[in-house]
């Protein structure tokens, strides 16, 4: 069921993930800063991260759930579970192998990945030492990603949306209790990512143990239904994906230039907190409601549930647009300017965080527009759209980066995100997927002037009130509460004036069984 319970179930969880983030950034901001061992251990982090994203929680995800979703409909639990079975042997398989390989050849991946680290051998060294200790992470993740597919399948969003606290709560206390160098800092952070994978697997074990999915581990065979699942997930490796081939792009583009790959990581730790709350939880929760809808032949509370989550999304994503865009320099500054971080890190992080947010509402849309293929087990045409998509990102990238740096790499993101979502959208609309009924385009021009307000009072309170770089960190996040505040009370109170949502639509955003 496609319900504001679900969303706020795993958007919850992903709250207190972010709170949790945001207190680990802090801590990295503050002890490392911007120099070359943050960047290190960001890159370390980054790639079985993008992998996690691209293939755990992208192409895998986004290929299982649905065909998991059938299975559970046609065979029931038992019928379920045997092929989770034959997927998980198979998938360790290839897993075991591709973390041996990556293992084996990590100096050249990191070449690749970050070829502007050759010019430092101290720094190359040390993402050479930090990512291989961290790569496994990448194994733990994509068995948790198949048993947080199977719970998703069940309507059981709680316990996998739990995971990423633990590894943000494993990475906190490390750095509470863990002193020393630089290095030292960066080796420990490496070693708890790891820890925080296998911490997450059991956390999950445990949770499909009591939800009657207690797997076997069979001979790996590829069965038809496993090559099926293969097929699907070929394209949707790039289709489920944009978000993090685009930062891979940005993180090769800004290796090149030093101190650029900080700025990136910190602006998109700010930017992924209303993405993550916002499109990451629709997508979970809809695409096993849409399977099903699509299964059971109702077409129209598919289109309904399609339009809510567009709704909803923007509903959430454009206030979040326009305060990250007009309050990017308090808030950078309030949350990272310490220690080894400056204020001239700060300005470079709060530039690239405001061209990055203007892309927010295309990715929470991407979200809600890609389930509505993925649901059809189409995975070709995400993968097709997103292919342009990248394409466009590489080449605004590359023809920027030389003279911006950064910042073209943060403006050519933003771009491909809003060309994929427009393609996304054209292509659903002439199959007859996709409908934007009346209650929707009546929402959509008073939304917009209802942020045109909360933008006004949000750079008001920053004019006035705002105490700048130095004052107290405590006084600059009491101030810079109040500006949010401001902001939030003057879009509710446009959004109620003008009838935007009423709080008996927001609890009855259900489908109906």
């Amino acid at each position: 069921m496609f319900s504001l319970r679900a969303i706020a179930t795993v958007g919850g969880m992903t709250l207190l993930s972010r709170i949790l983030g945001f207190v680990r950034e802090v801590m990295i901001a503050g002890i490392l800063g911007a120099g070359p061992m943050a960047e290190a251990f960001i890159v370390a982090m980054r790639l079985p991260n993008l992998l996690r994203q691209m293939f755990a929680e992208g192409a895998f995800s986004a290929a299982f759930v649905p065909v998991f979703t059938r299975h559970v409909a046609d065979e029931g639990l038992h019928g379920a579970r045997i092929f989770a079975e034959q997927v998980l042997s198979v998938l360790l398989v290839v897993l075991l192998a591709t973390t041996i390989g990556a293992e084996l050849t990590m100096p050249w991946l990191i070449h690749i990945f970050a070829p502007g680290f050759d010019a430092f051998p101290e720094k190359f060294k040390a993402t050479v030492l930090f990512t291989g200790i961290t790569f496994p992470y990448i194994v733990f993740m994509s068995l948790c990603a198949l048993q947080g597919g199977m719970l998703n399948g069940l309507h059981k969003f709680g316990q996998n949306a739990v995971t990423p606290v633990i590894l943000n709560a494993i990475l906190v206390a490390t750095m509470w209790f863990i002193h020393g160098d630089d290095f030292f800092v960066g080796e420990a952070l490496s070693w708890s990512v790891t820890l925080a994978g296998l911490a997450q697997f059991l956390w999950l074990t445990v949770a499909c143990h009591r939800a009657g999915l207690k797997l076997r581990l069979p001979w790996p065979r590829f069965t038809p239904e496993v090559m099926r699942l293969c097929k699907l997930m070929v394209p949707g490796l790039i289709g489920s994906s944009v978000n993090q081939i685009n930062l891979a792009v940005s993180t090769i583009l800004a290796s090149l230039h030093p101190g650029s790959v900080s700025y990136i990581y910190y602006a998109d730790r700010l930017y992924q907190l209303p993405l993550a709350l916002i499109g990451s939880a629709i997508g979970v929760v809809l695409l096993p409601a849409l399977t099903r809808s699509l299964r059971t032949d109702e077409p129209a509370a598919a289109l309904h549930m399609q339009n809510r989550a567009l709704e909803l999304g923007l509903l959430l994503s454009l206030p979040a647009t326009v305060g990250l865009m007009v309050a990017a320099l308090p808030i950078v500054t309030t949350v990272y300017q310490r220690g080894a971080f400056s204020h001239q890190d700060a300005s470079a992080v709060a530039l690239a965080l405001i061209i990055m947010s203007a892309g927010l509402p295309a990715y929470v849309a991407n979200k809600a527009l890609t389930a509505a293929f993925l649901a059809r087990e189409d995975t070709a045409t995400p993968f097709k759209q997103a292919a342009i998509a990248v394409a466009v990102n590489i080449s605004i990238s590359f023809a920027l980066t030389p003279t911006y740096g950064y910042v073209g790499v943060a403006i050519g993101a933003m771009v491909s995100a809003w060309i994929n979502s427009l393609l996304l959208a054209i292509i659903l609309m002439r199959r007859g997927f996709l409908t934007f009924d009346a209650r929707l385009r009546r929402t959509l021009p008073r939304l917009f002037a209802a942020c045109l307000g909360l933008g006004v009072a949000t750079w008001a309170g920053c004019i006035w009130l705002w105490p700048g770089p130095a004052a107290a960190t405590l006084q600059q996040a009491i101030v810079l509460c109040i500006i949010i505040a401001a902001g939030g009370i003057a879009f509710a109170a446009l959004a109620l004036l003008l009838r935007i949502s009423s709080m008996s639509d927001l609890r009855n955003l259900r489908r109906k069984r």
